[in-house]
Parts: C-alpha cells; sequence; structure tokens
C-alpha cells in the first residue's frame, strides 16, 4: 500500500506543478499580447539572458563542433564519405546539437539564477510589497523574464550554429585533412533552410518552458535560505528533464 500512496502523492504533486506552470505562463503571455510589458525589465533581461551568455554559448558550441566533426569523421572514413562532414556537422548543429546544448547553458546560467532572484524576493516578502503598491508580480518580475528568454534563445542557437561550423570547419580541413571545397560545397547543396529554421522554433519553445519553470519555481520558495537553494535545484532539474522530453516530442513533429 505505502508505494501506491507513495506514487500517487507523486502524480499528484506532478499534476499541481505543471498546473501552476502552465497558468503562470498564460498570465505572462495575456500581458504580453495586451502590450503591459514592462520595457527597462525586458531590456534588462535581453542583456543578462542574451550578452552576457554569448561567450559560454560560444566557447561550449566550438568544442561541440570540434568534437562533432572528430566523431563523424571516423565513421564516415569506413565507407570513404570524408567529404560529407560538414553537411552532418551542420545539419546536426542545426536541428539537434545547438537548440539543446544552448537551453542546457542557458537553464545553468540564468534559470538557476532567475529562481534564486525570484526565490529571494519571496521569502523576504519583496513581492508581497509590489502587491500592496497595487504593483502586479507577474507583469513587473515574470513577463519580461520570460519574453526576454523566448526572443533570445533563437539568437543565441544562431551564434552557436555559426561557431559550431567554424570548429567543424577547423577540425575537418585543418586536423583531418578533409578537402575544403568538398566540405563547403556540400553545405551548400544538402542543407536545407527548414534544418535551421526548426531548430530555431525548437529554442523558442525551450526559452518559454524553462523561464517559466524557473519564474514558478522562484516564486514557490518557502522555508528561507533552504527554501531558495531547494527551489534553485528544482529550476535546473526540471528545466533540463522538460528540455529533454520537449527535444524529442517536438523532433516527432518537426522532422
Amino acid at each position: 500500500m505505502f508505494i501506491f500512496t507513495y506514487l500517487g502523492s507523486l502524480i499528484v504533486n506532478f499534476i499541481d506543478q505543471l498546473g501552476g506552470i502552465v497558468i503562470l505562463t498564460s498570465k505572462a503571455l495575456i500581458n504580453i499580447f495586451k502590450g503591459s510589458l514592462r520595457i527597462k525589465q525586458t531590456i534588462d533581461q535581453f542583456y543578462t539572458i542574451g550578452v552576457t551568455s554569448s561567450f559560454i554559448v560560444i566557447l561550449t558550441s566550438l568544442f561541440i563542433g570540434m568534437v562533432e566533426a572528430l566523431q563523424i569523421y571516423h565513421g564516415f572514413r569506413k565507407f570513404g564519405a570524408e567529404n560529407m562532414i560538414g553537411y552532418t556537422v551542420a545539419v546536426s548543429l542545426g536541428r539537434e546539437l545547438s537548440p539543446v546544448f544552448t537551453a542546457l547553458m542557458i537553464v545553468a546560467r540564468n534559470i538557476s539564477a532567475m529562481g534564486a532572484e525570484i526565490g529571494t524576493m519571496k521569502i523576504t516578502e519583496q513581492i508581497d510589497a509590489m502587491e500592496v503598491m497595487a504593483v502586479d508580480p507577474i507583469n513587473y518580475i515574470v513577463t519580461p523574464r520570460i519574453f526576454a528568454t523566448v526572443v533570445m534563445l533563437p539568437f543565441l542557437v544562431a551564434l552557436s550554429n555559426v561557431v559550431g561550423n567554424i570548429g567543424g570547419y577547423v577540425v575537418g580541413v585543418f586536423i583531418l585533412k578533409v578537402n575544403s571545397v568538398s566540405y563547403i560545397d556540400n553545405i551548400k547543396q544538402y542543407l536545407e533552410l527548414s534544418d535551421l529554421t526548426y531548430g530555431f522554433i525548437k529554442a523558442a519553445v525551450f526559452g518559454l518552458i524553462i523561464s517559466s519553470i524557473g519564474c514558478y519555481m522562484g516564486l514557490n520558495t518557502s522555508k528561507g535560505a533552504k527554501g531558495v537553494g531547494l527551489s534553485t535545484t528544482k529550476a535546473v532539474v526540471v528545466s533540463s528533464v522538460a528540455i529533454l522530453v520537449a527535444d524529442y516530442i517536438l523532433s516527432a513533429f518537426l522532422f
């Protein structure tokens, strides 16, 4: 009986939290469509999520492209298809690796901070003070973060695509001695626009999911400093798992 009670409580808790996240996201989206977006707070989030995250995205993408070229070369060499490395690196980055790894980097760098910052505001009663002053906390805190994450993630994915392909080119042409003309020509010939646009769609959806989870975990913080730590951990773990689940669902529908 204990195991059924435990599983039942897990399912109820999951549905409760999922419903809370959906309601919070809906309120934030309504604020956006009503045109009540707070410009200053949104620009601050554009800078935090987009500009300050660029370096870590560039660094990780460079090595992802380099590793991808190495792995593909050793597989393709058995079939004499080394010249297809460029296209394979480009399509795997555009469809899968850039959206997923960029979103995971944003989770590690920004969503964790989002949960901790909002959680601290919650336990220090700053959010209660906003409500007393007739300031809507969702419009002031949540909406700018969700909007900025949804907008900036596709731009970061575009940056990741460029840097990852540079890393793949350097390894493929200068280290593995693949013909540079064939490397570029195969990308031009076989890479389709949809390979990139579907990746940008994934990135925008990931942005909506992870920013909503981060804000929800922060707003539901309790039990002081320990609660802030728990909210931050939950925001990172739940967001990371959500990215992988959403990636499978989107891949099944888009490709």
